[in-house]
């Protein structure tokens, strides 16, 4: 049995491993004064940024750029008990380079939802956390001690 009531913490590799492998997340921030979430898709730059592509002109863009945000992504199995989560803080910034743009633009994952203006942010990880709630069984073939 692991420590902390079935919850497991895992390292940094385990967390980043783990984010590559969920195509969607929800991003944290705040939105006229309160806690705002919304789910997104996203993708890791090499360096490990969380990287969100969206419209040039949505409320994400204006509340977040400069802030501090939090970003989630995680994988549950409801049949086992069995799951695991991370959480990504640091601080989000608008893309403005035009040569940085254009390289997310060919590596990171296209918006789900249609962007006439496409810009990226980034958040740049400052604190990962991760946990891993262990069940019944594995959790979809992911092996967590590689």
């Amino acid at each position: 049995m692991y420590a902390n009531d079935g919850f497991r913490e895992l390292g940094l590799r385990e967390c980043m491993r783990l984010m590559a492998t969920e195509p969607v997340g929800r991003v944290v921030y705040t939105r006229y004064a309160l806690p705002a979430v919304l789910p997104v898709n996203f993708g890791l730059d090499a360096d490990g940024a969380v990287v969100l592509r969206t419209s040039a002109t949505s409320d994400l863009v204006r509340a977040v750029n400069g802030a501090v945000v939090a970003f989630e992504t995680d994988r549950i199995d409801t049949a086992r008990h069995a799951g695991w989560s991370v959480v990504v803080t640091g601080t989000a910034t608008v893309v403005r380079d035009p040569g940085e743009h254009e390289r997310l633009a060919r590596i990171m994952p296209v918006s789900w939802m249609p962007c006439p203006q496409e810009t990226f942010i980034r958040v740049e990880p400052e604190v990962v956390t991760g946990r891993e709630l262990v069940g019944g069984g594995t959790m979809y073939g992911v092996d967590l001690s590689a």
